[in-house]
């Protein structure tokens, strides 16, 4: 089984802590971390700079699709940023992530 990591941004704590608390209630994630960021980015042809919120989701690459899902269920923005990739690791912790998520 393969481990992915989920990228998420959000446009607070609150909404990051709302969308992981959520997807680690249902299991599709192992683990998440949540922290602050600065970003700059082009929106409807200006340029914006915003406080925002990374949440990583920790989850198996079957379960990546059914979080996508979710968080584009829970989210506030119009198109938010969902982006993953698999990973290796510490075999005990790439394994206790499987386990989590499988039940």
């Amino acid at each position: 089984m393969e481990v992915a990591f989920v990228y998420i941004v959000a446009g607070s704590e609150e909404e990051a802590k709302r969308i992981g608390r959520i997807l680690l209630e249902k299991k599709l994630v192992a683990c998440i971390n949540i922290w602050k960021i600065s970003s700059n980015y082009w929106w409807k042809g200006e340029i914006q700079e915003d406080e925002e919120f990374v949440l990583l989701a920790k989850t198996t690459a079957e379960k990546v699709e059914a979080v996508k899902e979710e968080v584009l269920e829970l989210h506030s923005y119009e198109l938010p940023c969902i982006v993953w990739w698999n990973v290796k690791g510490h075999d005990p912790y790439i394994s206790w992530i499987e386990e989590t998520v499988s039940g």
